[in-house]
């Protein structure tokens, strides 16, 4: 059996062990895009607490792909020296941290970034009440080249390497949805069309770096009709193995939230108390929609290890090492994925969130993480710092439900 706890060789980047701390997005950025010192303190919880590498929440590679006002920025050569002096004063504590860089495409805000949102193809209205335009020739090339120097300029900040997000929904992953992507030029159609946007960052961006760590998350399944298989989830990772990719992190979801992030309820305290839109409404439409909770989002099983299958039928066709993340939480099924579904490594995100010292806790027997999965800490990250959310709501701003004390 292979020890979970050993060191390993993560695409010419050596991880302390096989349990990653997977990309979560923060809400630990000034309004423009750079990040607090409260971002340094989370890192270093989960450095000390053994975590064997650290991928941060997503950085944005140009205004037009920011999601929310407190995501954090990497557009800019000023941004060097923040995060130099982040990464400096985490280097001692051996955990490597990696970059993850995202465009957040259609799922982006117009009220936030000032711009056109942009996809692929045009769609209809997201949550933000935008409607999402084409792509043109020279916005795709201009998002390539911003990722390339957002790649970059991570190799300058003292990054260990980074991560581009391919999945969930983001402006990549819409480019190789066999849904989402309607386009009819070289950059739709076959997949090998879809993936070009992704292939291209990762061959120029490697011609700039060269041997630095370049990794890539993807959605190894979505919700779609006629949408992802798993044959076309291995075309994509070969592909990403012939550009050069050192790593692939396995997720699932391109729109569906709780697709993507599995939770046993729809958490709707946790919407109506946390999510800046829903907070404004006055109490009888609060009523209104907590009567509709059931049909605000559709939950799904697995709850758990539900990316798994898709990550080991991956890793049989790869060469390089693949990582899985999705409802992960004990110590047994992260040993029964490495050694007997030979996935490389595993990637948490909420147990990191409530135990940022999990990898510490399992080494000293704890079986399981004690995250129970309700979805608390994703609402309040969109408008607020991440941390775990349940039992701290905002109570003066719930309506109550029939029968309950407000």
């Amino acid at each position: 059996m292979k020890d979970v706890f050993a060191p390993f060789s993560l695409g010419g980047l050596t991880v302390r062990n096989r349990i990653i701390r997977s990309a979560t997005h923060e809400g630990m950025a000034r309004t423009d895009g750079t990040p607090t010192e409260d971002l340094l303190k989370t890192y270093r919880r989960l450095a000390t607490g053994g975590a064997g590498a650290i991928i941060t929440g997503y950085a944005g590679v140009l205004q037009g792909g920011r999601t929310f006002a407190n995501m954090r920025m990497f557009d800019s050569d000023d941004s060097v020296s923040d995060y130099r002096r982040m990464n400096d004063a985490l280097k001692p504590h051996g955990a490597p941290i990696i970059l993850q860089l995202a465009h957040g495409g259609s799922r982006c805000s117009a009220k936030v970034t000032g711009r056109d949102v942009i996809g692929p193809s045009r769609r209809g209205r997201n949550e933000s009440g935008d409607v999402c335009r084409a792509a043109t020739d020279a916005e795709i090339e201009e998002i390539i080249e911003a990722f390339v120097r957002a790649v970059a300029r991570a190799r300058a900040a003292g990054f260990d390497g980074v991560q581009i997000h391919a999945a969930h929904g983001y402006l990549l992953s819409e480019f190789i949805s066999p849904v989402l992507n309607k386009r009819t030029d070289r950059w739709g159609g076959p997949l090998e069309n879809r993936m070009r946007i992704v292939t291209e960052i990762l061959v120029r961006a490697r011609k700039e770096v060269g041997p630095f760590p370049i990794l890539a998350k993807i959605s190894g399944e979505d919700e779609f009709r006629r949408g992802l298989t798993g044959d076309n989830a291995v075309a994509v990772a070969r592909l990403l193995q012939q550009s050069s990719c050192d790593a692939i992190e396995v997720s699932c979801g391109y729109g569906e939230f709780f697709f993507t992030v599995r939770v046993p309820a729809v958490p709707v305290d946790a919407i109506l108390g946390l999510v800046p839109g829903y907070r404004e409404l006055s109490r009888f439409r609060k009523r209104l929609l907590r009567m509709a909770a059931p049909f605000m989002g559709a939950v799904h099983s697995p709850l758990f290890n539900y990316n798994v299958d898709r990550a080991a039928l991956i890793r049989q066709h790869v060469d390089i090492p693949v990582i899985v993340v999705g409802g992960i939480r004990t110590l047994a099924d992260i040993r029964t994925i490495v050694s007997e579904r030979n996935v490389d490594c595993v990637s948490m995100s909420r147990p990191f969130i409530i135990e940022p010292d999990i990898v510490a806790r399992f080494q000293r027997g704890q079986p399981g993480s004690r995250c129970i999965n309700c979805g608390y800490c994703l609402m309040g990250v969109t408008s607020g710092a991440l941390r775990c959310y349940h039992g701290k709501l905002p109570q003066r701003v719930i309506a109550p439900a029939a029968g309950r004390r407000g």
